[in-house]
């Protein structure tokens, strides 16, 4: 009788565990992850050109600025803007590429830094030395490995300004290329970009990638640009933005012509390290978003163990009935979502892509507290 009772009350457990899981996830799906599924851009009656200062940091480069920076030199916007290249001590050919561009494209600014800045790991040393040359109020950052998706990237993200902005948030998917491992590049930046543009657009902005990323030069100046962060090797986008955006002065923009495209990485090692260099930036996030963010992944990297459990240990009927719920509404708002983003190729997989969060938690969160590498990218 005993022994019934404990597994009686196991069941139950089990199954309030997982319905207390699927509601956690419901709440961030239809809460905040709805308001990039159905995002209206506001029509606007006066649009206003501001001049812009698109700045790049680059070393060791040149194969990238070779492919990607005529993109950025060829961009459709009238009004006055530059291109601002910082040149970090590189030791291949990318003074003279720079300087063989800047013969054909005047708008090109080259500043060649040819030092290292003790105790500044990472780039924001440079990019700190490029926003300080930048000759507009209005700074739109890139990589050297991304390539605008548009010659109207420039009009398109600056467009977003108006009084009160300081802030613009941009998106930075990969290059489609067949293969397993691009899909899951793919597929975790597209669930990083629906967190940080939906929390944006709920009032509670927390990051934006470097890779297209745009604010206000005065912003920058007046929080003393990286000066709390400078012994980090990373957080050059995601902790300034944690520290500076607020609700009123930061909007998104995902107009596909607004994107920057990135190349993927082809081996997995290669990702690996690159996200483990990202995540470390996490654990210095204010209190309130390591409980929000962290709810969030805690509830999804349990969910799947949870859905097992209450289906071999309770009710398979009422399990199934409790999944379908989150599942139906997940498709739905991802669908949404990825149709934003221009992602919509990965919805027929996004189902498996689901069950792979939970290996990708396994695998990354050691990142968390582990000791990021000081390298420069």
């Amino acid at each position: 009788m005993d022994l019934l009772q404990f597994h009686w009350n196991g069941a139950w457990t089990a199954f309030l565990i997982f319905c207390i899981v699927t509601i956690i996830q419901l709440l961030y799906y239809w809460g905040i992850f709805s308001r990039l599924a159905f995002y209206r851009k506001k029509t606007r009656e006066q649009n206003q050109q501001h001049p812009v200062s698109v700045i790049i940091c680059a070393r060791d480069e040149a194969a990238n600025l070779a492919r990607n920076l005529p993109g950025v030199l060829f961009q459709q916007y009238p009004t006055t803007h530059e291109l601002v290249v910082v040149n970090h001590n590189s030791q291949d050919d990318t003074r003279f590429l720079l300087e063989e561009f800047r013969k054909t494209f005047k708008s090109l600014e080259i500043v060649n830094l040819e030092q290292e800045a003790k105790g500044i790991p990472g780039k924001k040393y440079p990019l700190s030395i490029g926003i300080r040359e930048a000759n507009h109020e209005i700074v739109l950052l890139t990589d050297a490995d991304c390539v605008p998706a548009s010659e109207f990237w420039i009009h398109r993200m600056q467009d977003a300004y108006e009084n009160g902005v300081d802030i613009v948030l941009g998106y930075s998917p990969y290059h489609k290329k067949p293969g397993l491992l691009n899909k899951l590049i793919r597929f975790e930046t597209f669930h990083t970009g629906m967190q940080y543009l939906s929390f944006a657009l709920a009032g509670m902005p927390y990051m934006g990638v470097g890779r297209n990323l745009s604010y206000k030069r005065q912003l920058f100046l007046a929080n003393k640009g990286f000066s709390n962060i400078n012994h980090l090797p990373g957080g050059d986008d995601d902790l300034f933005i944690h520290k500076v955006a607020r609700g009123n002065n930061t909007r998104i923009v995902i107009d596909p012509e607004a994107f920057t495209l990135s190349e993927p990485k082809q081996k997995f090692g290669d990702w690996l390290r690159q996200k483990n260099r990202h995540y470390s930036t996490g654990k210095y996030y204010s209190t309130r978003f390591k409980w929000m963010l962290g709810a969030y992944s805690f509830t999804q990297f349990i969910y799947y163990p949870a859905l097992l459990f209450s289906l071999f240990l309770f009710d398979w009927k009422l399990t199934l009935a409790v999944f379908g719920l989150r599942f139906l509404s997940q498709a739905y708002v991802s669908y949404q979502c990825m149709k934003k983003l221009e992602e919509k190729d990965l919805w027929p997989w996004w189902w498996m892509l689901d069950i792979w969060m939970f290996f990708y938690y396994c695998i990354f969160a050691p990142a968390i507290w582990k000791k990021p590498r000081q390298s420069w990218v």
